[in-house]
């Protein structure tokens, strides 16, 4: 027979595979040089190799060589990782990968390999030509003429071979325009066959890797552990994350941190949370800490300044009045300071203290603070700057004087922006709150800027090439206030984040951690640290005004009514200004520099309306004695009108006078006819209301001039405001305690639960008020009484006094009553000589209601229903907290005695009746029109999260009709990658297409997880996936999704329930799926629903281009397209069964 000395495979109509077939029947002997090998051309010529005597195999360039030295810089060490993955199948092998068949050919591989193969590797930095050499054919040519001779070797070399892979035998297509490849005879083909021996020989440029690659390829069919799936996951996802990281922005362990006292009493996910803050005050300056309610942030906060202080950093901890005393301790050289230790030494701040210029707070001298010089802001209670300030302008802090020689005047978001953050030291800011985001994502954007100075284009730097952060709220905005307007059935959680871009959810990942309560049950190892207590049902109760039968209409509803005639006249002078004066005034609805006389006056207006409903709802006795105190208050500026009438009728001098005097000055004059009415009056009014309801209507204080005034249209509106209030007190007066049903619904309540704790010996009750007046009552009203009948003990806490306690001599301060009432998690014992005698029942307003954890208590009683629902589950979490010792925990609310659409619809009327002249001062109809819509949408909201309350204990996270950004974050994740590649680098080298098993459980039915990557960047159409180009699928058994690719924060986190702590495959699991699959060998189960994952994310796709075609702006039907399977690389799976 007659062969030609050179053939030519194009590897499209003649292929070299089918040459190969041929040539290697005859047990020759083989020899390549390749840059790679796959296991899927073994398995195109596994019967042909297993014929051979011998295969020598040398990478062409490093391979399989282990690192001596400090990995290659990226550039190089890319391509060797590849090579070594190509091992597993190249990027032109998917399809067959994605049959899942992998794990029995490489088992077939190795056996294969362990009898017939020696590999060795270049790991010199020449390069050298890739050739496929058969030795010893039986089949013979001439040397000179091509013609056959017996009993004559004949070899063949085949060149250029670039790869060991079906793209390069011609079975699938490469990335080459020609894959020509030229087979060469002998004799030509001996001179490639010395040149290959000599380099085989050369052990200065050549080692032997058999071993190596062996160890790889075990790593194909081994039983995997499924923690080892999961690390092998995460590092896929988020190798781009390793890749960037600075170890500048990464904590750094040297500093001691971790020795700490308060480190070591973390749990495990708030030292996941604390490691996440600092990495990203590192990176963006700033962080958002929205753990839920009872998760203690505070306590992931403490780790976080105990970092920054042992690196010598100053800090500061700007917090509202109420939760001074807490950050107090934790620095304080007290014995019931569990974390003394660390001697902390952070400065505390109040919020309000930043609309002051002199003064003391905490034995500071306001005036000689030097704020500019804090390197770390600890802003407990954020959400009180979410309404922020124009902080554009240029404004110089050493001059700050304005028209007319009067000072402008910072608002509190202002000043903690120019003197603390912009000034002196380049500030990071850690920012705490549950409820960052209200119904406007600026709340957040106004936060955020806190950590960039308010300059935009710092930040848009650190997000990336193209990003603008005001562009990103803008458009999130825009898609909130579409999905706002849709129809009920269709506002749904799932509809506003497929209207949000994939930019804000990458955002809100970079700036803030937020877990739920949930979150942690689910994906957390709890039993270390015990579990949340089992919520009983709420128990709901609408007791009536009083059981006096003298008067039927004496109720609620009739009250309420009644409170709906007030003009209250007595807040708004303004309105009177005669028309010729009012130019005299700045009557603006707002202005750059604060809210107006007339916006102020409006704003105190509409909040004693609406609180005068929620005293009546408190109690009677809160009510009447604000009732006479507004009577008083009209009493005395009736007098003062009149006796301003009566001098100016006697006295053309004595009026011009008084035409000075002021009706709103800033103090009122004994024996002069001057009336005080200043913010500082009415907070006593206004009860124990949040600092940001009226921080609002804090401005400088402005004055009119009673002269200017229509004073006797005024003091009409007054008189008529004094006989409804009269009225009022009449109808009040004969209810007395005895008569007073609420509260002796409420004695009826302390007996029983005294009688039958819910938890064994348990007798303690936390009561809630949102007014100091009626904790005051409750207090006189029950103290003496309880402690007589049953020896327990009461104590009083309110924001305005040091308390009050039943029990002798007790050492009175804040600290001491919240200590004696929950001993165990205040650490009672840690006192200097404690009393023997607890506090069984506390009586408290809401400066407790947030950073204080009362644990020891099973049972809460709202006594009033505070009108912001996220109010009452702050309070119940108080003792709804992780690592209690209750089984089971009670919340008992007091709801007014009447339908709640009724009550909702009450309070509306109210409102909106206090906005109506809006209309007459302004002449400006949007306002009412927008605030009523406004006001519209508020009610509805708050009405169904209250009748959600009737029912159920939910938490923060569940009351949202809007985004939940606790779905959201995934920097944990990255943190576990980060902590996992320390220890075990070569996770990198791991194959794609790995499986682990995992039982199933309650949050995880049968099925499998698959994780992809896409090849094609033009997937992402709508940019709705956060961990584009990777795409994970959770499919069932019968093919049902169980969760698609865009939620891959539900996926990760189930993944993380499922592998985490597990180090080892699961042996009874794995020989179930062994059996299944016969080894490996028939995965046609697996790879059909991997068909249909993948299926599932084309028809998301495909729902989601049709629903362009028919909204605003571009369509995504036209760009981009996913063909199906070989569009997408399998990178691991896990099995659920």
């Amino acid at each position: 027979m007659q062969e030609s000395m050179l053939t030519i495979f194009d590897n499209v109509n003649q292929r070299v595979v089918d040459d190969l077939r041929d040539q290697l029947s005859a047990h020759p002997k083989v020899a390549i040089a390749a840059a790679s090998f796959s296991i899927y051309a073994f398995e195109a010529l596994k019967e042909e190799l297993e014929n051979v005597d011998e295969l020598r195999f040398i990478f062409t360039s490093p391979t399989f060589i282990r690192e001596k030295q400090k990995k290659e810089k990226r550039e190089f060490f890319i391509p060797k990782l590849n090579r070594e993955r190509n091992l597993y199948g190249s990027e032109f092998e998917i399809k067959l990968r994605n049959q899942l068949s992998q794990k029995a050919i490489a088992k077939e591989c190795a056996a294969w390999i362990r009898r017939k193969v020696k590999f060795k590797s270049n790991f010199s930095d020449e390069t050298m030509l890739g050739m496929f050499n058969i030795i010893n054919s039986d089949k013979a040519v001439h040397a000179s003429a091509g013609t056959a001779l017996p009993n004559t070797k004949c070899n063949f070399s085949y060149t250029p071979f670039n790869d060991f892979t079906t793209a390069d035998l011609g079975l699938a297509k490469g990335n080459s325009m020609m894959n020509m490849v030229n087979r060469i005879a002998s004799p030509m083909a001996e001179t490639y066959l010395r040149k290959f021996d000599e380099l085989w020989a050369d052990d200065s440029k050549f080692a032997d890797v058999t071993d190596r690659v062996l160890e790889y390829m075990e790593t194909v069919y081994n039983e995997n552990a499924p923690e080892y799936i999961y690390f092998i996951t995460l590092y896929h996802i988020f190798n781009e994350f390793l890749e960037d990281i600075s170890e500048d922005v990464l904590p750094n362990e040297n500093v001691g941190f971790k020795n700490s006292v308060i480190w070591k009493k973390l749990f495990n996910f708030q030292r996941d949370a604390a490691l996440a803050c600092i990495n990203k005050l590192e990176k963006y300056h700033g962080c958002i800490l929205a753990d839920s309610v009872g998760l203690g942030k505070t306590f992931t906060a403490l780790a976080v300044i105990k970092y920054y202080e042992l690196r010598n950093k100053s800090v500061l901890v700007l917090c509202p009045k109420k939760l001074n005393e807490n950050w107090i301790t934790y620095k304080a050289n007290y014995t019931n300071n569990p974390i003394a230790a660390d001697r902390l030494n952070y400065d505390v701040f109040f919020h309000s203290d930043l609309t002051r210029d002199k003064g003391q707070t905490n034995g500071m001298d306001l005036e000689r603070v030097n704020w500019n010089n804090y390197d770390l802001l600890v802003i407990d209670e954020s959400h009180n700057f979410r309404n922020g300030g124009n902080i554009d302008e240029d404004f110089d802090i050493s001059d700050d004087m304005v028209e007319d020689g009067e000072k402008r005047k910072e608002n509190r978001y202002q000043r903690l922006m120019n003197r603390i953050i912009r000034g002196g030291a380049m500030t990071k800011v850690l920012m705490l709150s549950a409820t960052p985001v209200n119904n406007r994502f600026n709340d957040l954007k106004n936060q955020l800027q806190l950590a960039y100075e308010g300059h935009s284009e710092d930040f848009n730097s650190l997000l990336g090439e193209g990003k603008n952060i005001d562009d990103i709220f803008k458009n999130a905005q825009k898609a909130y206030n579409h999905w706002a307007k849709l129809p009920p059935k269709e506002r749904t959680t799932e509809r506003l984040q497929d209207e949000l871009s994939f930019d804000f959810f990458e955002l809100l990942d970079d700036v803030t951690i937020a877990r739920s309560r949930s979150h942690i049950v689910k994906y957390y190892d709890t039993q270390d640290i015990g579990n949340f207590p089992t919520r009983l049902s709420p128990i709901s109760r609408r007791p009536k005004l009083t059981d006096l039968n003298t008067n039927e209409s004496l109720n609620f509803t009739d009250i309420a009514e009644m409170l709906n005639q007030l003009n209250l006249a007595i807040y708004t002078p303004s309105y009177y200004i005669y028309e010729s004066k009012r130019g005299n005034y700045d009557l603006k609805v707002g202005g750059t520099n604060g809210l107006s006389i007339d916006g102020r006056e409006k704003g105190i207006r509409n909040l004693m309306a609406t609180n005068l409903l929620k005293r009546l709802e408190s109690s009677v006795n809160s009510f009447r004695l604000t009732l006479q105190r507004i009577e008083t208050r009209i009493k005395e500026t009736i007098e003062k009108i009149n006796e301003f009438e009566e001098k100016s009728l006697n006295s053309i001098a004595m009026a011009a006078e008084d035409k000075k005097r002021s009706i709103a000055s800033t103090s009122e004059k004994q024996g002069d006819h001057t009336t005080s009415f200043s913010l500082s009056h009415f907070t006593e009014d206004l009860g124990n209301n949040d600092e940001s309801d009226f921080a609002s209507f804090i401005g400088k204080n402005n004055s009119i001039q009673l002269s200017d005034l229509d004073f006797r249209r005024w003091r009409r509106a007054l008189k008529e405001d004094l006989e409804t209030l009269r009225l009022l007190l009449l109808m009040l007066k004969d209810i007395t305690p005895e008569h007073d049903s609420k509260l002796q619904t409420l004695i009826a309540d302390l007996k029983e639960k005294f009688a039958h704790p819910i938890n064994p010996g348990n007798k303690k009750i936390l009561i809630f008020t949102a007014f100091a007046d009626t904790a005051e009552y409750l207090y006189a009203q029950l103290a003496d009484r309880i402690k007589a009948d049953t020896g327990m003990n009461v104590a009083l806490i309110t924001g305005n006094t040091e308390g009050k306690c039943t029990i002798q001599k007790f050492p009175m301060s804040f600290n001491n009553i919240l200590t004696y009432f929950s001993p165990i998690s205040k650490d009672k014992a840690h006192l200097p000589h404690p009393l023997d005698e607890d506090i069984d029942v506390l009586i408290a307003t809401d400066c407790i209601s947030e950073g204080q954890n009362l644990q020891d208590c099973d049972y809460l009683i709202n006594y009033d229903i505070h009108w912001n629902p996220v109010r009452i589950i702050q309070r119940f979490g108080r003792i709804d907290r992780i690592g209690s010792k209750n089984q089971v925990i009670q919340l008992v609310n007091y709801w007014p005695d009447m339908e709640l659409d009724q009550y909702i619809e009450l309070k509306g009327r109210v409102e909106c009746r206090m906005k109506a002249t809006v209309l007459t001062s302004t002449g400006n109809e949007n306002i009412l029109e927008s605030a009523t819509e406004s006001e519209k949408d508020d009610l509805e909201y708050r009405k169904t999260q209250l009748q959600k309350l009737q029912h159920e204990v939910v938490d923060i996270e569940d009351m949202d009709t809007g985004i939940n950004i606790m779905d959201l974050g995934l920097n944990e994740f990255r943190l576990d990658l980060l902590a996992y590649i320390k220890d075990n680098p070569d996770v990198e080298h791991a194959p794609c297409g790995m499986d682990a098993v995992v039982a199933h459980s309650p949050m995880a039915k049968p099925g499998v997880i698959y994780i992809l990557r896409n090849r094609s960047n033009e997937v992402n159409i709508d940019r709705k996936n956060l961990l584009h180009p990777f795409y994970m699928v959770y499919i069932a058994e019968d093919g049902e999704v169980i969760c698609d690719h865009l939620h891959p924060k539900k996926l990760l986190d189930t993944m993380r329930h499922l592998c985490r702590g597990k180090d080892a495959p699961d042996k009874s699991l794995y020989g179930l799926l062994n059996q299944e699959t016969q080894d490996g060998r028939k995965m046609d189960k697996y790879s059909d629903l991997l068909h249909q994952a993948i299926e599932s994310i084309i028809d998301v796709k495909e729902e989601s281009d049709i629903d362009s075609l028919f909204s605003v702006g571009e369509t995504s039907a036209l760009r981009g397209e996913i063909k199906g399977l070989n569009d997408f690389e399998l990178i691991t799976f896990l099995v659920v069964k």
